[in-house]
């Protein structure tokens, strides 16, 4: 009796004295990543944030609600340009490519960047310029029977695959700068219109792009029909193609052929500034265009972010996305470099019903090149040299208080709008129920703020002009 009675009164003992009263649970904490407006602290992990029963109440309150969940994200990444795919190539052994390649797309080592962008054919950023059909001078083969996607083989298509095995999950979208010379009003990539009478070989080209590439063993999950469709180069590849004639082109000749063949990549309009929201609208009017259509691009060029939301309140059934913003010589110092970023191409564009954000070039040299009659002071997320050094740029790591962090599929989540205070953010839940908010603080002094959610209140410190990512 005595050897049963004695333990169980020793833990009941044990227990009475026991600061963990039943069912305690170790406080929920969060991690905090942070990146200085100076430039010192670049997404740097710095100490745990505990949730508390309270907070102060003199701070400011971004409240979380998961409860209410608006687009779904797809990714973010940048275009892998002819002119990345060769520096990549031509300027690192093996030994950096994967470095470099790690850093990149890897989730355990680098950002995890999740999209990329190609050019479907040469554009600015190209070695030379070159379509995938470009047959003998004086012929038109609007049959493609001079189809070929060799010139991506030996430097792009290596690139791209090795993304791909890096972060299976990647997506991959194409944009034409050109359709080939022959169909064109100019007889050249630079300038012009698309004849009309060869939209059924266009349409055709993207078929033969698609497939080919899927061939290749490179899915295209979703292509436009023209970048910056409202520009006509002097130097580049281009072609001007007004709403009309895109929405005809779509209804009649692309949305038909991509069903005939059972092409399930998405189809997405306009990949232009946010100043014409009408051009995408235009085509999403139409009845027919519209059920071939997943969704709108947009540049940051031109306008106001805010105008994607006019697009998305108009159809808000149909995707949008954000394929391209560069920077370059002309972003100014880091901190102003850093607040524009977060509060336009990042916090502003999710907030805007954005479902992937892009940048320009993935890679370029120190130089800022090579181009091909284009931007001569573009900057790269990452700079590789051709001495063989590389180094991250801060797109990189703008980019990573995103693509680090929030992953594919997660959905945007309620939380309060304080950008009339400075505090521009915006929150995430992953598909394993994790959470994510990335704030900007954009004034010269420090800041503190309140995170509220159903596990209680964090409080956050964020430097003068900085960005966290807070993640739990």
């Amino acid at each position: 009796m005595t050897k049963i009675f004695y333990p169980v009164f020793l833990l009941l003992l044990l227990s009475a004295f026991s600061t963990e009263p039943a069912g305690f649970q170790e406080p929920k904490k969060g991690s905090l990543w942070l990146t200085t407006g100076d430039g010192a602290i670049r997404l740097r992990q710095m100490e745990s944030v505990e949730f508390k029963k309270r907070g102060d109440s003199k701070l400011p309150v971004i409240e979380i609600d998961a409860t209410k969940e608006y687009q779904k994200i797809l990714g973010f990444g940048a275009t892998m340009t002819g002119s990345s795919a060769y520096i990549l190539d031509h300027h690192l052994n093996d030994q950096h490519r994967k470095e470099v390649m790690d850093s990149l797309f890897s989730r355990e080592h680098g950002i995890g960047l999740s999209y990329l962008r190609m050019t479907i054919g040469a554009s600015d950023f190209s070695t030379h310029t070159f379509s995938y059909n470009d047959p003998p001078e004086g012929m038109t083969d609007t049959k493609l029977k001079y189809f070929s996607i060799d010139p991506d083989r030996q430097r792009l298509i290596p690139r791209l695959k090795e993304a791909m095995k890096i972060n299976p999950d990647i997506e991959i979208m194409g944009s034409p700068w050109s359709a080939p010379a022959a169909w064109k009003t100019t007889g050249s990539m630079i300038g012009g219109k698309l004849k009309s009478n060869v939209q059924p070989a266009f349409a055709n080209y993207f078929v033969q792009y698609i497939n080919n590439f899927a061939a290749a063993g490179v899915k295209i999950s979703a292509i436009t029909i023209q970048n910056e469709p409202e520009f006509e180069p002097k130097g580049y590849p281009g072609m001007l193609m007004t709403a009309e004639e895109q929405r005809d082109f779509i209804k009649t000749f692309l949305g038909p052929r991509f069903q005939e063949h059972e092409i399930k990549t998405k189809i997405v309009v306009y990949d232009h500034n946010w100043d014409h929201p009408n051009y995408p609208i235009t085509i999403l009017d139409d009845s027919i265009a519209r059920k071939y259509v997943d969704g709108s691009a947009f540049h940051c060029y031109g306008g106001d972010v805010a105008n994607q939301s006019k697009v998305h309140d108009a159809y808000p059934d149909k995707n949008i996305y954000f394929t391209e913003c560069s920077s370059g010589g002309w972003s100014g110092p880091w901190r102003d470099d850093l607040m524009w970023k977060f509060k336009n191409l990042f916090i502003g564009n999710l907030r805007n019903w954005a479902t992937c954000v892009l940048l320009w070039n993935l890679a370029l040299d120190e130089n800022g090149g090579p181009t091909n009659g284009g931007c001569m002071d573009c900057r790269g997320v990452v700079t590789v040299r051709s001495d063989g050094t590389y180094e991250p740029t801060i797109d990189y790591y703008s980019l990573g208080h995103l693509s680090r962090f929030v992953r594919k599929g997660a959905v945007r989540i309620a939380s309060t709008d304080l950008s009339a205070q400075n505090l521009d953010n915006v929150a995430f839940k992953n598909p394993d129920g994790s959470k994510v908010l990335v704030v900007m603080n954009n004034q010269a002094g420090a800041r503190k703020v309140n995170v509220k959610g159903a596990e209680g209140v964090a409080t956050l410190d964020i430097p003068a002009y900085s960005v966290v990512s807070f993640v739990w």
